[in-house]
């Protein structure tokens, strides 16, 4: 049994074949397997958008029709809060028109706006000409309704979920009465401050900036959250309290209850604003038959109607409604999701569909298959798995030469190692079922010995015996072999004297072999 000789170097050409190619850089292989970094990444966008529209599902719409209604008893709704003033002894009055609701706020009263958004721009400066001694209170206002009202807030901040806190600011004590009795609410979610243009303003800020109250002739408290007034969260620490005292300290709540964008307000040009009746206790209160004075220069007075869909008398077109019907998060949301689907089809155009099977342009020899596998192993330090089928290998070459069966205990195929090779049983058992190779001359020296021991057992005498062919070397039956009847001599009669003896016949020589 000859051996086949190992070369190291460079193996030659196969006649027939291409030559081989330059091998790809490893820059150039990691640029390839760019899907391995956009899979997670696609996951994490993945988790990130259902975050985002689990939370945006769970927040509540000031647009939604019920939205803090003293008559609404759904989670939104405020008919607990109603049902808690009312039992202070506070009135509570439902408007659903801003103009009746302002109207209604003559005397001493709170006119309590939970979605001012849904007011008309043309609507909004007469918030600031309410009568004395009324008191606005503002829920989560945007930044066109604190301009357009003329307070000197403007959003600072928004937190992505409502936090509990103290009425406390920076450790200052909060100057308003109502927040320092209710104590630690649910209360900042917008917060608010001073713009540097108007840092002269009197402005008492509570809870961490999420509460202000501007005290001016119609005072004016601005909260950026929903929970103290919702029904699902009045219950919570001091949200009760928080609410009920800011909206019943004047003893009468006018609920400007609105299920959708407020209409322009009556008259000319859409401009004209209600007309205050006078106030026997308050002698400024009013401002007569003539209305609040004009403020067609300042924001959101103009007049032109911009929230009506109708053109414009200078024949402009107004902006497309559909922008406006739904809030900002849902077209950042529509972004994200098409992105999301983007990212998707190209990860998907990779592959246009299963693997198929294609017979090979070029036949691979077995060494260079060889030598990729064992780069493989190379690369991954898979020793452990080099040795188990160095080992595998040597064993199904030895089996068969110690005349084993094919699958042997351990100390059985140590012991016929030994007693065909030398030494020890614990000498084969260690270098054939042994421990990992910790380095790679560990492993080096393991496949030579190995190699060695396959070598040496083909060598032996009975390795020789038993390596005999059957088909080119049949066993030999013992004892006589029987006659031949071809080759066999017909029995001759006894010669007479009549008969003469009989002449032995040649054999046939036998057929000649084919050289083929």
């Amino acid at each position: 049994m000859t051996a086949v000789p190992h070369h190291t170097g460079p193996a030659a050409p196969v006649p027939g074949t291409p030559a081989p190619t330059t091998p790809v850089p490893a820059s150039a292989s990691r640029r390839r397997r760019w899907h391995r970094l956009a899979i997670p990444l696609g996951l994490a966008a993945l988790l990130v958008t259902i975050t985002v529209v689990t939370h945006a599902v769970d927040q509540p719409d000031p647009t939604e029709p019920g939205f803090l209604s003293p008559v609404a008893t759904d989670a939104d709704g405020g008919s607990r809060l109603a049902d808690a003033l009312r039992d202070r002894g506070v009135v509570v009055q439902r408007e659903t028109d801003p103009l009746r609701a302002m109207l209604a706020t003559a005397g001493r009263a709170t006119l309590f706006v939970p979605a001012p958004g849904l007011l008309h721009p043309d609507t909004l400066g007469a918030l600031r000409d309410l009568p004395g001694r009324t008191r606005l209170v503002l829920v989560d206002p945007p930044r066109q309704v604190l301009e357009a009202t003329g307070l000197p807030l403007v959003p600072a901040g928004r937190r992505w979920a409502t936090r509990a806190v103290g009425p406390d600011v920076d450790g200052r004590p909060c100057a308003l009465p109502e927040a320092a009795r209710a104590g630690v609410a649910a209360a900042e979610r917008q917060r608010y401050a001073v713009p540097p243009g108007r840092s002269g303003a009197t402005v008492d800020r509570c809870y961490a900036a999420g509460l202000a109250r501007v005290p001016r002739s119609t005072e004016t408290v601005v909260i950026g959250a929903s929970d103290p007034f919702r029904n699902d969260r009045i219950a919570e620490r001091g949200n009760r309290e928080l609410a009920t005292g800011l909206l019943g300290t004047t003893g009468r709540v006018v609920w400007l209850d609105l299920d959708g964008p407020a209409p322009p307000p009556p008259g000319p040009g859409g401009t004209a604003g209600p007309s205050w009746p006078a106030d026997p206790g308050d002698p400024g209160g009013g401002t007569g038959d003539d209305g609040p004075p004009d403020r067609s220069d300042e924001p959101g007075a103009s007049g032109d109607d911009r929230g009506d869909g109708d053109s414009t008398a200078d024949g402009r077109t107004p902006p497309n409604p559909l922008w406006a019907a739904f809030p900002a998060w849902f077209w950042a949301l529509l972004t994200q999701l098409a992105l999301a689907a983007l990212l998707l089809v190209l990860w998907r155009a990779r592959r246009l569909g299963p693997p198929v099977s294609e017979p090979l342009p070029v036949a691979v020899r077995s060494a260079e298959t060889v030598l990729g596998r064992a780069r493989l192993y190379q690369r991954a330090r898979a020793r452990g798995p080099a040795a188990d089928t160095l080992r595998s290998a040597a064993l199904a070459r030895l089996l068969p030469r110690l005349n084993l069966p094919a699958d042997p205990p351990p100390d059985a195929v140590s012991a016929a190692v030994a007693a065909r090779v030398g030494g020890t049983a614990a000498q084969a058992h260690d270098l054939l079922y042994g421990d990992e190779p910790t380095t790679d001359r560990e492993l080096l020296d393991l496949a030579r010995s190995l190699d060695l021991l396959t070598r040496t057992v083909a060598e032996t005498p009975e390795a020789a015996r038993a390596d005999t062919r059957p088909d080119v070397h049949p066993p030999v039956a013992a004892g006589p072999r029987p006659p031949d009847p071809a080759a066999a001599d017909p029995p001759a009669d006894p010669p007479g004297p009549d008969r003469p003896a009989a002449v032995p016949r040649p054999r046939p020589a036998p057929p000649k072999e084919d050289p083929r």
